[in-house]
Parts: structure tokens; sequence; C-alpha cells
């Protein structure tokens, strides 16, 4: 199959349908064994030091994997994605751009996939077919999200691995059900986590440290049970068509359709704490206002762009937000503790 780079999650059963392998860009980016030097080429060749290292890398990795079919999402993601797309063109890259609606309305996303469809040159039964076909391996990921909070047999790094992947199933739906299967058999016969691990929701774009971040709280005693985006990634309301399956993604539309999500899944999987990652000149990062006027719980803000290691400073933060909760929820004894005033970051 012709591979087809994406910017972000898309229909992939419209692009499987027409005959390409969708490759996640973020991913790609993301997984190298140095993302830096991606990053490095986009700079090369004039992107701004105060771009998107996401952007950048999306970039690098067309570049460095010779990817000649990109999708790029110009509406319901990133603003920096429209003018990558007139780069790419530069390059004679074969760029289409695909723009998700401005409501989440099925009859509005029913026309904007029969236009990708028409584009891509197949037609929506095709996709609908596809959809049936990957309806298996997006329950998969469900069933590991479930095991994830409820069972808390799974890592949150885990989750957020697993997840983030069913952006485009690794490449390969089939490999990826077949590894998902052993897996979550194989998480089934693990101890449990201790039920004093603080309970943790992960919101916001996937940070460029996620595996640090996720390793670091488990060494305080606290678990991600909740990666928001990485969740919607795997599709949790289908819905009965393809288009309702994209209407009930929340993340192209209004911060409030994700506020609608958030706030029923902290409930739901009784969060202790809130970590915001916000990718550096984004403009998702002013969101962060909304969530904190929202969420009434206490809530720590962090920023990444072009660090792919956790930080120091991160470090200490992080940790400082663990034992703020752990003493107002008084999940650790605080005799001899810091008696001073506590404030939420």
């Amino acid at each position: 199959m012709k591979k087809i780079g994406i910017t972000t999650t898309v229909p992939i059963e419209i692009l499987l349908a027409a005959g390409y392998q969708p490759v996640d860009l973020n991913n790609l980016f993301i997984s190298d064994p140095d993302p830096a030097r991606l990053v490095n080429i986009a700079e090369k060749a004039g992107f701004p030091l105060n771009c998107c290292s996401w952007i950048k890398g999306i970039y690098g990795a067309c570049m460095a994997y010779g990817i000649d079919n990109v999708l790029c999402v110009t509406s319901g993601d990133c603003s920096n994605t429209i003018m990558l797309m007139e780069v790419l063109k530069l390059r004679k890259l074969n760029v289409i751009p695909f723009a998700y609606p401005q409501q989440p309305l099925p009859q509005q996303m029913e026309y904007t996939l029969q236009e990708l469809a028409q584009k891509l040159g197949t037609i929506l039964e095709a996709a609908e077919i596809v959809r049936a076909e990957l309806s298996p391996v997006r329950a998969l990921a469900h069933q590991l999200d479930d095991l994830t909070w409820r069972e808390s047999v799974v890592s949150g790094a885990e989750n957020h691995l697993w997840l983030v992947s069913s952006s485009d199933f690794n490449q390969d739906y089939h490999k990826y059900r077949s590894q998902l299967q052993q897996f979550i058999s194989e998480c089934r016969q693990r101890v449990p986590y201790p039920d004093d691990y603080l309970r943790l929701a992960y919101i916001g774009v996937p940070s460029v440290y996620a595996g640090g971040l996720y390793r670091y709280v488990e060494n305080h005693r606290a678990r991600v049970v909740f990666n928001e985006v990485q969740r919607q990634f795997a599709m949790p309301e289908p819905g009965s068509s393809l288009a309702e399956q994209y209407s009930n993604y929340p993340y192209p539309y209004s911060i409030n359709e994700r506020l609608h999500d958030i706030t029923h899944e902290i409930a739901r999987r009784r969060i202790d704490g809130v970590i915001h990652y916000v990718q550096a000149f984004c403009h998702r990062g002013i969101g962060d206002i909304i969530f904190r006027d929202a969420i009434k719980l206490p809530m720590l803000t962090l920023e990444g762009n072009d660090d792919f290691v956790l930080t120091s400073h991160n470090r200490t933060r992080i940790e400082a937000f663990l034992d703020m909760i752990k003493l107002r929820s008084s999940k650790i004894d605080p005799i001899n503790t810091y008696k001073g005033d506590i404030h939420e970051d």
C-alpha cells in the first residue's frame, strides 16, 4: 500500500479504503531514535526557533523518511499546519488538505467525508466496510483502557503508547490487533497497583517527554488512569456510522466538547489531580484558563517544546504537586511535614 502521512487523527477508514497506508507523522517523529535531528532538519530549512517542535518534527519526518503524500488537517488541529502544508508543496510533496467541519454534526461530517473520499478515489460505502474491520481493533484498545483504570493492571505509559498508536495502528492494524491481544492477556495476569496510589488525569496533547513523565509519577506512588486525547484517538464513541464516529470525536471542535468528556471521565475514574500538558507556542495553551475554571481539582500545567526528557525543573514541580495532593487528601501522614501555605500550581 502507498504510504500517506497524517498530521493528526483523521478518518483513516477512508484512507485505507482508497488503498493508502496511513502513517501518523507525530508518532514517526517522536519514536525516532533521535527526534532532535528531525527538528534540526526543519530548522535548517528555515523553520523559526519559536515554532512548535511537533510541526518541525513532522516536516523533518517527511524529509527523512521519504513521505511523498501527506494529508494535512487545516481546521480542527494546529493552525501552523496551514503554512506547513505550503512548505511541503514547495518541496514537491503531494499534499491533500482536510478540514473538520466547524460543528460536530453528522450531516456536515458526512458531506466532509464524502468530499475526502472523492479526492482519494473511493466511496464512503467502502470506508464503512473498513470501519467494521477496525471495530474489534478499537474494542481491544478500549479493553486496555478499562484495565488501566478499573483493574489497575496497566500503567499510564502503556496506556498512552497503545492508545496514541491507534491513530494509525502502527501502520498495520492486523499486527496491532494481534500484539494488543497478547499484551492484554499478559496484563490480566498481573498484580494490581496498590490502592494508595494517587489517581491522575492527563489532559492535553501527548507530550514530547511522555515516557519520562509517566515513570516519574509512578516512582512517587501516583499513576495516570486517564489519558484524554490518546483515548479519543481510539474512538470510544463510534456511533452507527463513520459520520457519527467522527462527530463524536471531540478534539477538533470547541473546547466545551472536550470538557464534557474530561469532566465525565474525571468523576468516573475517581481522579485526585490533573496534569495539563501544553505545547510551547501552541494556541491551545490558552485553554488552560478554561480548564482551571471548570475543573475543580488540583491541576498542574506543564509546558514542553524540544526537551525530549523530563527536566529537573519539571520533576521538582511534579513532586511538589503530588505531595500537595497527598496532604490535601490525607493520603500521607502530615506529621513533620512542612506547615506553610500550600498553593495549587
